[in-house]
């Protein structure tokens, strides 16, 4: 009975962080519902590499295919920064569905068919552009929680990107409205009201290697914003729970829904290549 209701506890939780924090397709059919997150890495091979060069050759493909596939809501680049890896880079799109990620892939090739109709050419394009990056790569799949976001305004220049992955602990004594509750206050006061951060975006784990994962991610200007946001973050808990007890104790109460482990990454987000 115990490990049922644990099971449970952890369903519940899952669910709540999936879908209940999420606007639904009837409020807002414009919101994507998932995102696929693919981490590649560069040819560390390739002699004549030139990062203006591989723009050019992004943007073309940007512009011909993926510009023109409705099932793709956004797509972006992600260069390393301040990661364990300095040849990774990071590409993810966004969708309305899980249909439409299948969708998307199929609409790709004919998209590519039409952008390069002489089969030799399109073939010579794609071999050009699959040069810059390695075989070796790893997809996730993520829901949104598009409640919580903060939608970047301006994508017409490069910003900083800092990635925080922490995972769920799923208490016995867990209350989903308990973590809705404070989950939202906390973002909201730190995050969606702090004028530093552009944009925010939180999501978690729908497929992929780890079931407990949740993915932030916020947009600043630069690392010197991004330090400022870090250093606001106690002023601006303090303004939410005025309160001290009331405060630790949210905190507290908030801490027990996650198990303390977590990971950062710093990005950057390449304006010129983004839908």
């Amino acid at each position: 009975m115990k490990t049922t209701n644990q099971f449970f506890t952890a369903i519940c939780m899952m669910l709540l962080l999936c879908s209940t924090i999420q606007v639904s397709a009837q409020e807002e059919q414009t919101a994507p519902v998932y995102i696929t997150v693919t981490t590649m890495h560069w040819n560390m091979d390739m002699e004549d590499f030139d990062m203006d060069t591989w723009k050019s050759v992004e943007k073309e493909y940007l512009d011909k295919v993926i510009a023109k596939n409705d099932y793709v809501m956004s797509s972006s680049f992600y260069l390393h920064n301040l990661t364990p890896d300095n040849t990774e880079l990071v590409y993810v799109r966004s969708y309305g569905s899980w249909e439409d990620i299948e969708k998307a892939s199929i609409r790709d090739s004919e998209l590519e068919k039409e952008a390069w109709p002489d089969e030799a050419e399109r073939k010579a394009f794609l071999k050009k552009q699959r040069a810059y990056y390695s075989n070796e790569h790893s997809d996730e799949i993520y829901s949104t929680m598009t409640a919580l976001s903060k939608p970047l305004e301006d994508n017409s220049k490069d910003m900083v990107c800092y990635v925080r992955k922490s995972h769920l602990a799923f208490p016995e004594n867990g209350d989903n409205e308990e973590l809705r509750k404070l989950y939202t206050e906390y973002i909201t006061a730190t995050v969606k009201d702090n004028p530093l951060v552009k944009a925010f975006y939180p999501h978690r784990h729908a497929w992929g290697a780890d079931g407990t994962e949740i993915m932030e991610a916020v947009f600043v200007d630069s690392l010197a914003d991004l330090d400022k946001v870090f250093d606001s973050r106690q002023e601006l808990i303090e303004k939410a729970w005025p309160d001290e007890a009331t405060r630790k104790a949210n905190i507290e109460a908030m801490s027990k829904y996650f198990t303390g482990v977590h990971g950062d990454y710093v990005y950057s987000f390449v304006a010129g290549l983004s839908k």
